[in-house]
């Protein structure tokens, strides 16, 4: 096939600008130095306050419920009455083939002496109501004065070290909403660690395979750990500052976003920078001129992730509000340690860090016919078929949605069972014509009365007791019929507040754990219907602005949008088929939308910012977009494996909504890189010529005389 050189010139360039020697060269040597002192100066700042950041994580129920919901009222009026916000647990005793008289002695004493040992609930005794097999006895216990996260999952670990010692034969578990808690507690301490570590593991690894080199890959990870660290000090100031609510597993994405888009900004400017070094004798200049070719392109795809993640300020969700700034802090953090501190050390370091593929002055890259170019081709031998088969590729991945399961289930919520979970199969179990868990009523104390009353003669309510009052408000501890987070106990809870709500004066809420979980799926239908047009009109606007273009724009959403329903639709097919998870997250399909719409339209703006330049240098649509497929594919398919691997190290975490995101993401955005990209927005970019950059100057411009056509001609691989 015949081959055709690009129509710029790879030819050495003189230094630009009219500077003089003298004085350019002492800035040469000056600001790359300046730089890298600024940045020591903010991390010597940033370390105490970094450190501090686990401290005022929150991950108490109402940080991770709807703003406005019932359940949410019910969790913070809780906090306020005598006590504080209560500790529900509910200790289980089973033998199988039943209880002896031993074994119930035994069990009183051991409740007695933790109601002894701990503060209950205005002193009242906890009851014991056995199954009705004989099998099972069960205390529900509320520990109350606990005022903090930490303080009530140390007194759950007491409680069940005080159980530990019960004759042999008999089973004891710690159960409720309070173990529940303090599991999930103790799962999220152990996941910044879990996650920093394999993080770092992955993307050195990754970047030793990418630069095959001894020392370049240490620099960009040495880099990101600079923006790692100064995000999480920003982050920090706006917890202290503006109360901003920070999340274990805000905290965890922010991470990986990070690591992620970070080592993202690396590659594509030190292969720019690699490009350059062979056109100019000094790293200096090689570097501006690195950083002005692909500074565009590295801002706005900061801006499109910065913009989809603010988007979820307008979320009524708390876990997603919050997420939010913090996420958008971590990827500006990167952003400017990228354009700041790793030219600068680059700089400095001069063309040996390249060694031994040290990219001399004047050398030409050999010449060679590559992967990308042979995409381009195919490609460009048949845009049409190849859009309309990789559209129907997306289409049929897209239909295993149909197979997602349903809302994932407090119990479910782990890929490995704690001791809380475990005790309420055994509850379902020995009680399945009953709730073991109460739901939680609040109302104005003087008209408990009427409350309890109306709610004990609610259509599924097995009974209603009156729990504690103080501040003007009252408990009620509602038990419905049906087993917890059924459809009858869902009924109840729709009955309670029809009910209830009619009250006049009594402005009762109806909450608890079963109340919680579907306000969630409420407020996240309410959500996505919110942030998703929002997301696409914030990307479509920096897109257009960037590409100075409405149909390239609308070309890449499109795209990225397909991806998202493919990668959902893989998780379908995998997430109980394969994996085992009973459910997926609420949040799930609207965070993993955000994530893979603003990072996946990254991998297009690096394209498209690309096929622009070639089009402004005098290249039809078709030679410049097989020429940016060239140049950039290499180091976008590098950089989409380092992304994906991030959000895949989510799944190493032991909780299913982490699992489940780092899956789909992942695998987004590797089709986008593979596949969109590659063969998608290449073939549509074909298919409409000139017209891809309607309605800017460049879709009224003719296309260059002796422009080869994609058919005919691919550019030689230069990478």
């Amino acid at each position: 096939m015949q081959t055709t050189q690009p129509t710029h010139t790879t030819a050495p360039r003189k230094p630009e600008g009219p500077e003089e020697p003298g004085r350019a060269t002492g800035r040469r040597r000056a600001l790359p130095w300046t730089v890298i002192a600024v940045w020591v100066l903010v991390l010597l700042a940033a370390v105490p306050f970094a450190g501090k950041l686990g401290d005022v994580k929150r991950d108490t129920a109402v940080d991770y419920l709807p703003a406005s919901a019932d359940s949410t009222q019910v969790a913070k009026d809780q906090a306020a009455l005598p006590g504080g916000d209560t500790t529900d647990l509910v200790l289980v005793y089973r033998r199988d083939g039943g209880l002896t008289a031993a074994d119930r002695e035994a069990a009183a004493a051991q409740v007695a002496r933790v109601v002894d040992r701990h503060a209950t609930v205005q002193g009242r005794a906890p009851r014991a109501i056995p199954s009705r097999d004989g099998s099972t006895v069960m205390y529900p216990v509320a520990l109350t004065g606990l005022t903090d996260e930490t303080e009530r999952a140390d007194a759950v670990k007491d409680v069940r070290a005080e159980l530990a010692d019960h004759p042999k034969g008999l089973s004891v578990q710690v159960g409720g909403q309070g173990a529940l808690r303090a599991d999930s507690q103790e799962v999220f301490a152990s996941t910044d660690g879990t996650l920093m570590f394999a993080t770092v593991g992955v993307v050195a690894v990754l970047l030793i395979l990418t630069y095959r080199s001894p020392l370049l890959w240490l620099v960009p990870l040495v880099v990101v750990g600079a923006a790692a660290m100064a995000s999480m000090a920003v982050v920090y100031g706006l917890v202290q500052g503006f109360d901003l609510v920070v999340t274990s597993m805000s905290s965890s994405i922010m991470t990986v976003l990070v690591f992620g888009a970070g080592t993202d900004y690396a590659l594509l400017l030190v292969s720019r920078y690699r490009e350059e070094l062979r056109r100019h004798r000094l790293p200096y200049d090689a570097m501006r001129a690195a950083v002005r070719g692909c500074g565009p392109a590295v801002l706005a795809s900061c801006g499109t992730v910065a913009a989809g993640l603010l988007c979820l300020l307008a979320a009524d969700l708390n876990s997603s509000s919050g997420l939010g700034p913090v996420g958008a802090v971590g990827v500006v953090c990167a952003l400017a340690a990228m354009l700041t501190l790793l030219p600068a050390v680059l700089v400095l370091l001069g063309r040996r860090v390249f060694w031994p593929l040290i990219p001399a002055y004047g050398s030409e890259p050999r010449a060679r016919r590559g992967l990308f170019a042979a995409m381009g081709s195919s490609a460009g031998r048949r845009p049409g078929t190849v859009l309309v088969a990789g559209g129907a590729l997306l289409g049929a991945l897209a239909l295993g949605i149909l197979n997602l399961p349903g809302d994932l289930k407090q119990a479910d919520t782990f890929t490995e069972r704690p001791e809380s979970v475990v005790a309420m199969q055994t509850l379902a179990d020995a009680y399945p014509e009953s709730s073991s868990q109460p739901i939680s009523v609040l109302a104005r104390s003087e008209r408990a009365g009427d409350v309890l009353d109306r709610a004990g003669g609610t259509k599924g309510v097995e009974r209603a007791e009156r729990g504690r009052s103080g501040g003007g408000w009252t408990e009620i501890d509602v038990y419905a019929k049906a087993p917890p987070q059924s459809a009858g106990e869902r009924d109840t809870i729709h009955a309670l507040r029809d009910g209830l709500h009619r009250i006049q004066g009594a402005d009762a809420h109806v909450g608890g754990a079963s109340a919680q979980e579907l306000d969630l799926e409420d407020t996240n239908s309410r959500d996505r219907a919110v942030v998703v047009p929002l997301v696409l009109l914030a990307v479509l606007l920096i897109l257009a602005a960037l590409l100075r273009s409405l149909v390239a724009p609308l070309v890449l959403v499109v795209a990225v949008v397909a991806v998202w329903g493919a990668a959902m639709g893989l998780g379908g097919l995998f997430f109980e088929p394969v994996f085992g998870f009973a459910g997926i997250d609420p949040g799930l399909p609207l965070l993993s939308f955000v994530f893979l719409v603003a990072l996946g339209v990254d991998y297009g703006i690096f394209l498209m910012h690309r096929m622009r330049e070639e089009s402004l240098r005098g290249a039809d649509v078709a030679e410049a977009a097989v020429t940016a497929l060239r140049t950039t594919g290499g180091v976008i398919a590098s950089a989409g494996l380092v992304l994906a691997a991030t959000f895949a190290v989510l799944g190493s975490l032991p909780l299913v909504m982490l699992a489940e995101m780092g899956f789909v993401v992942a695998v987004g955005v590797l089709l986008d890189t593979f596949l969109v990209r590659t063969y998608l927005v290449t073939s549509a970019s074909l298919l409409l010529g000139r017209w891809v950059w309607w309605p800017g100057a460049l879709s009224r411009r003719p296309a260059a005389p002796g422009a080869v056509a994609p058919r005919r001609a691919v550019p030689a691989d230069r990478g």
